[in-house]
């Protein structure tokens, strides 16, 4: 009983301290204080220790020693380079996927992008970045170079362990992001050549990318003081 009891409030630690780095309350840098997050939980230090370890192999926290456990920094060269080949594999494989999909996947996709703009008048980062998910894998699912899927799937989770979402760090950046998902679903549907549809798609992962790293030299230079 007390095995089960100590891993649910893992998982309720877990939950909230990852909640927290999604939404950025808890930023690049943050010093994850054990004490003070279970107090503000109520409960122990073990549970907490337990979250921030699954944290930690997620790449969300990182231990520094005579520090502990702070928010990961982002990587700037890692994550533009993951980005720049997700987006490149990412394309190949949605243009291999598009004669594949049929009425029911395309619908599906519209449908879930249809979500995200809903979300757009009430913000949530976290919830976003999933159905953004959600949609790109309805559109690179069918690839039939399993190669070529494998390297989507490495991408995404590697992506995800360096950046929660990209969107909390640059929210203007979702309403483009629809957009463009419509652009790509009327090429699919419109039997566009293939070399369109690819690069639609990997444009569209790259202009986040741009989005992305374009905030963070911004935040970076008013930290510093430095020009922009």
């Amino acid at each position: 009983m007390t095995t089960v009891a100590s891993a649910s409030k893992s998982e309720q630690a877990y939950a909230w301290i990852r909640s927290r780095i999604a939404a950025h309350v808890f930023g690049p840098g943050y010093r994850l204080v054990l004490g003070t997050i279970a107090e503000e939980l109520d409960m122990s230090v073990v549970p907490v220790r337990e979250a921030i370890r699954r944290l930690e192999a997620e790449g969300l926290v990182t231990f520094e020693r005579n520090v502990g456990a702070r928010v990961t920094l982002v990587d700037e060269s890692e994550y533009a380079h993951t980005m720049q080949t997700l987006g490149l594999v990412e394309g190949a494989a949605t243009a291999l996927s598009a004669p594949l999909l049929d009425a029911d996947a395309l619908a599906e996709a519209a449908e879930v992008n249809e979500r995200m703009t809903r979300l757009l008048d009430h913000f949530d980062a976290h919830s976003f970045t999933e159905l953004n998910r959600q949609f790109h894998s309805v559109l690179f699912a069918p690839c039939p170079n399993p190669h070529l899927l494998d390297l989507v799937h490495r991408g995404w989770a590697r992506l995800s362990g360096i950046r929660d979402t990209t969107f909390a760090y640059v929210p203007g950046r979702a309403h483009h992001s629809v957009d463009e998902h419509t652009q790509i679903l009327e090429l699919i549907r419109e039997g566009a050549d293939p070399l369109e549809i690819e690069l639609a798609a990997r444009n569209h992962r790259w202009r986040t990318r741009d989005a992305f790293l374009d905030a963070l030299h911004t935040r970076t230079a008013h930290a510093t003081g430095e020009p922009s």
